[in-house]
């Protein structure tokens, strides 16, 4: 027996020497981002849940507590505290009368959802990753989870596996693919009287279900302020997630992982609805990582039938937004809002449509890039953007110019205007490129909102 508790302590002490990362800051922050993340550049966030049947917030976040946020409805109909707005209450009543949230589940049919159509969707619009919300901060998840039973899509309402079908359709267009996961919940007795019992037995349950059974590429955590990171056991989860998960080398985390770790900790920081990055990178104790900025194509990540066409972003801002994270290195997450039918609203298909037009002309722009370094500070009133790849520099101008001057670069062997077959005329003295627009008409290209010139061994 002496033997056998000797021989256990040696392999238990091999197996925790072994491992890459410890379950501490220090050493998770150690681990690089994996470059396909920083490559990406465009990704959708997907909101869909029991919200999607009311689907209906106010117009706006002015009140700075996400009023327009209708995924928050739930939480809009008793939390006070966050500023309730009355409208929810009267929409509440006159719509639903005394119907209980939960029973939402009735109408969440998704008797409409074609996984292979979204995913069509999404690659058509050139993003290259995708995120699904598998459970939002209500509780219900989208997968067949144990620890919540009877509360997922399997269970009840549409009765499907949203998160698996999905997954796969998106896998079959070799985008990546990932989820959303809320840590806390709003009404979750457990969570409201033990947290700590809820962290053991539902929360890290569930997250490592999700990534055992999915393989996710992104793990995208949220509902992360009410506790600090060690109350949420993050620490320990992300070392097995990073030691001993089946997607150990390939995944990305944000940096949502506690009320202490955002903007410090994780494989990238996240911005939400105005990001506010300047550059490619964040540092903290020397670890640097990417970023991303999230946001809606309205003022909601969930559906809301109550906004109107002004509410949405024209694909021309979008695609500027894009350009103008881009430059500073960043990637752009655009979230859009499923119906309960499973649908996807028709402006949002639009709006997707006319950014992957842009990007089939303008990609190399765009994927795989990095900032450039040398780039003048950018302003609201900036018209010009940089990418780079390698030696090549793209210069990107939202305005059409007769001509553009470029400082800091060395002279180069070609300069080409993506998707136009002419010649491009460039000078190049004392320090500076000067290009020439071609003579044609702007709307000859075959792009719209911006147009790159693609300057060859400049760098």
């Amino acid at each position: 027996m002496k033997k056998y508790f000797i021989l256990t302590a040696f392999l238990l002490a091999s197996v925790f020497s072994n491992a890459q990362y410890q379950a501490n800051w220090q050493s998770l922050d150690q681990r690089p981002t994996p470059a396909w993340f920083e490559d990406a550049k465009f990704g959708i966030f997907i909101h869909w849940g029991l919200y999607s049947v009311p689907s209906w917030a106010t117009k706006s976040n002015a009140d700075g507590f996400g009023s327009g946020y209708s995924e928050w409805y739930w939480q809009r109909l008793f939390a006070k505290n966050l500023k309730i707005h009355p409208e929810f209450v009267e929409f509440h009543k006159k719509n639903f009368g005394d119907k209980n949230y939960q029973d939402f589940v009735q109408n969440f049919k998704a008797e409409l959802f074609q996984p292979n159509d979204w995913a069509n969707i999404f690659e058509q619009a050139g993003a290259k990753y995708v995120v699904l919300t598998s459970k939002h901060h209500e509780g219900f998840t989208l997968w067949p989870s144990k620890e919540s039973w009877n509360w997922n899509s399997v269970d009840v309402g549409p009765h499907r596996d949203l998160a698996g079908d999905l997954m796969t359709a998106v896998r079959a267009k070799n985008l990546k693919m990932g989820y959303y996961y809320s840590l806390y919940e709003w009404f979750n007795p457990v969570y409201k009287a033990d947290v700590n019992t809820y962290v053991s037995e539902r929360m890290l349950p569930q997250m490592k279900d999700l990534v055992t059974r999915y393989k996710p590429d992104i793990l995208w955590t949220d509902g992360e302020w009410d506790y600090p990171a060690k109350t949420w056991r993050s620490e320990e989860f992300l070392a097995w997630l990073f030691n001993e998960s089946n997607v150990k080398n390939e995944i990305v985390v944000n940096d949502r992982w506690g009320s202490d770790t955002k903007s410090k900790h994780g494989s990238f920081a996240t911005s939400e609805y105005g990001h506010g990055g300047t550059d490619n990178t964040e540092t903290t104790g020397g670890f640097q990582r990417p970023w991303e900025e999230c946001r809606g194509m309205g003022e909601s990540f969930g559906y809301n039938r109550n906004e109107n066409l002004d509410s949405y972003q024209t694909g021309e801002a979008l695609v500027h937004q894009l350009i103008d994270i881009v430059a500073k290195g960043g990637n752009l997450l655009l979230n859009i809002g499923p119906a309960a039918d499973g649908t996807i609203p028709v402006i949002m298909q639009e709006r997707l449509h006319e950014i992957g037009s842009w990007l089939k002309v303008n990609g190399s722009a765009i994927y795989g890039t990095r900032r450039w370094s040398k780039a003048p500070a950018y302003t609201k009133e900036s018209t010009l953007y940089f990418t780079q790849k390698g030696k090549n520099l793209n210069a990107i101008t939202r305005k059409w110019e007769e001509t553009i001057s470029i400082q800091n670069v060395a002279k180069p062997s070609k300069v080409t205007l993506l998707g136009y077959k002419g010649e491009v005329k460039f000078t190049y003295k004392n320090g500076t490129l000067t290009i020439m627009a071609p003579s044609v008409n702007p709307s000859n290209i075959p792009c719209q909102y911006a147009w790159t010139y693609e300057i060859e061994n400049a760098l």
